[in-house]
């Protein structure tokens, strides 16, 4: 992906922590890392525990599989950068920095949703087609919704980001705490209709993505209600997805409302908090969601760690 930066704009400023303590930058600081390193130990236990247990090499555990290591993915794009600034006087990026992490950030967001929306049909198939979902979900098919949940959004992206990079900017200050591409789209001095109509096509095709996972929840919903078994099923597999779901879809909530309403006077930390929510919450609820609630996968880390623990003993 070549970047053309047809701008003398070489770095951007980063607002937002100015208005913080030394003491409350060290507070934050800590906090973020202990989030941070509990992102990463959370979801690399997940990733090793389905790669190593042959038990859990089944669709709905290998797009689970995905889902933190897109977590992974996205945090990377923040988390150091943020922390440096943190204990850092000067906020700024570099303009290939800042179309990077914008790129980084927003691929982990729609790539979450593709995911989520292929996780919903494979729970679809299980319970409402049970006899056929061994020959619908073989793994070829697999493998192909694994490619489907990766190659179109970096696709998408990779056109947002070479629209951007063509901007003529005529302002260098980002008024939030990390890059993102609406951010540096309004700093154009030309014409951003081409911007504007494929960030409109990307967020419908990927809000058309929640209405089919509303409408294969509503018909599993009907299909659970019919017996017990199907009611066990829907609470054991259907509902760690649902509240992901829920928490991604309120957390990007949070984030486009910030964007819509920077303007209005709320307080620079309740903006900075809204600003954040997205990159903070889901990576962390998100697998603990599903090591909780999923028995297979909370019995397999458990077995894992007992094993782990009667060696070093």
């Amino acid at each position: 992906m070549e970047l053309k930066n047809t701008t003398p704009v070489s770095l951007f400023t980063l607002s937002g922590l100015q208005y913080e303590t030394k003491e409350s930058r060290y507070a934050i600081f800590s906090a973020l890392l202990f989030c941070y390193f509990f992102i990463v130990f959370i979801n690399m236990t997940l990733i090793v525990t389905i790669l190593q247990e042959e038990s859990l090499h089944e669709p709905m555990y290998i797009f689970l599989c995905n889902l933190c290591i897109n977590t992974l993915y996205g945090t990377a794009g923040f988390y150091p950068k943020f922390s440096y600034d943190l204990l850092s006087e000067h906020h700024v990026i570099s303009y290939t920095g800042c179309i990077l992490q914008a790129f980084i950030i927003y691929l982990s967001v729609i790539v979450d949703f593709s995911i989520l929306t292929v996780m919903a049909f494979d729970r679809y198939v299980a319970i409402c087609r049970p006899l056929e979902y061994h020959s619908i979900m073989t793994s070829k098919n697999v493998a192909k919704l694994v490619i489907w949940c990766w190659v179109p959004p970096i696709l998408c992206e990779c056109i947002v980001v070479s629209l951007t990079s063509r901007l003529a900017l005529c302002g260098s200050h980002i008024d939030k705490l990390y890059c993102e591409n609406w951010s540096i789209v309004k700093l154009s001095c030309s014409s951003t209709t081409a911007n504007d109509v494929v960030g409109y096509i990307i967020t419908l095709a990927y809000l058309c993505h929640v209405f089919f996972i509303i409408h294969s929840y509503v018909k599993l919903i009907r299909t659970c209600l019919r017996s017990s078994d199907g009611r066990q099923k829907f609470l054991h597999t259907c509902l760690p997805h649902l509240f992901s779901l829920t928490n991604v879809t309120a957390a990007l909530l949070f984030d486009m409302l910030y964007i819509r309403y920077r303007t209005i006077r709320f307080q620079q930390g309740l903006r900075n908090f809204m600003s954040l929510v997205f990159l903070i919450f889901p990576p962390i609820v998100n697998p603990l969601i599903y090591g909780i609630q999923l028995t297979k996968v909370r019995e397999a880390v458990f077995k894992r760690y007992k094993k782990h623990s009667a060696v070093q003993y």
